[in-house]
């Protein structure tokens, strides 16, 4: 018998620094997991590779499969080295190149993903949200409307809503993952641009919805600029059931860790406040609120993988 049938089959959902924090502290318990990551990204090297190739954004694929490698090795960092210099290098990440590569020697991106997994030894699966070039819009509260992530995150007014352009279909390894998972996780990451956009793919909500695994929202720590200035962790959740049309969440995780005036400073600039939870309006909406010190002690106020995946575990049974 497989031994790792005995571990708990995980989806996590989401995209951005969050989602590769979690899963490089749920690699430690399990293999059974199953990334799904958003690909509306059109900044930095993937949206230059994304315009100039038409290929799929890599970047946030890449860190998730750095982050489920099996050992820290040379290849690792071979992954996530950018260019600091060099012309029409510049700014690129090489695992992204090497994915784009690997799309074009292989045909598919699937299969680049797949091989490149091989290659770092990756524990679980990472998939993109979909196969098909989308874009992320927005409706702003001023009215206007707004095309792409990027631009989304620049605009001046606050975001009432976002959509995807054109209607797109999950990958059917998503939907089998998510009919067989112990445990669904949403987050943590920015709401609007790394949350929202993987639950408007055509059907994910519905498989959400009937599947009877327990399902998870992480919350941020800190508020972001542009997308969730001032939010508690109540509002993240009304922005996430408004996008569903149906409550899809049991359990809400709420930092209760403190961080420290050192580290607070750090986000002065970025107009950056602790997200408080509001735990009686989760309540209300009847989400059972989990609150935890999920603070790490680096020197941002980033998740600790270890408290993430312990807090997971603990609630479904399997510490």
């Amino acid at each position: 018998m497989d031994i790792s049938q005995n571990e708990p089959a995980i989806v996590v959902i989401g995209g951005g620094t969050g989602l590769s924090v979690l899963l490089k502290g749920l690699k430690r318990y399990t293999s059974r997991l199953t990334a799904m990551v958003t690909v509306s990204d059109d900044g930095g090297s993937s949206g230059r590779l994304r315009s100039e190739l038409g290929v799929l954004p890599p970047g946030d694929i890449r860190s998730c499969l750095v982050a489920l490698a099996e050992t820290e090795t040379l290849m690792d960092k071979v992954f996530q080295h950018r260019f600091l210099q060099g012309g029409s290098l510049q700014g690129h990440n090489l695992g992204n190149l090497l994915l784009v590569a690997m799309t074009e020697i292989t045909g598919d991106f699937i299969s680049a993903i797949r091989e490149v997994s091989k290659v770092l030894a990756v524990r679980g699966k990472v998939l993109p949200a979909t196969l098909e070039p989308v874009t992320l819009g927005g409706m702003m509260a001023d009215g206007n409307r707004v095309l792409g992530e990027t631009a989304i995150r620049d605009y001046p007014a606050s975001i009432k809503e976002v959509f995807l352009m054109p209607e797109c279909g999950p990958l059917p390894e998503t939907l089998q993952a998510i009919h067989e998972a112990d445990a669904i996780i949403i987050g943590p990451g920015s709401l609007y641009t790394s949350i929202i956009p993987n639950l408007l793919v055509k059907g994910v909500i519905e498989a959400i919805a009937s599947s009877p695994a327990p399902k998870f929202y992480i919350s941020n720590i800190m508020t972001e600029q542009g997308e969730t200035d001032s939010f508690t962790a109540a509002d993240h959740l009304k922005v996430i059931q408004k996008h569903s049309g149906k409550q899809i969440i049991d359990y809400a995780v709420v930092n209760c860790g403190k961080i420290d005036e050192e580290r607070l400073r750090r986000y002065i600039e970025e107009k950056a406040v602790p997200v408080r939870a509001a735990a009686d309006e989760i309540t209300k909406m009847g989400i059972n609120v989990i609150e935890w010190d999920l603070v790490s002690d680096t020197e941002v106020a980033w998740h600790d993988a270890d408290k993430l995946a312990r807090v997971i575990l603990e609630t479904i049974g399997e510490l």
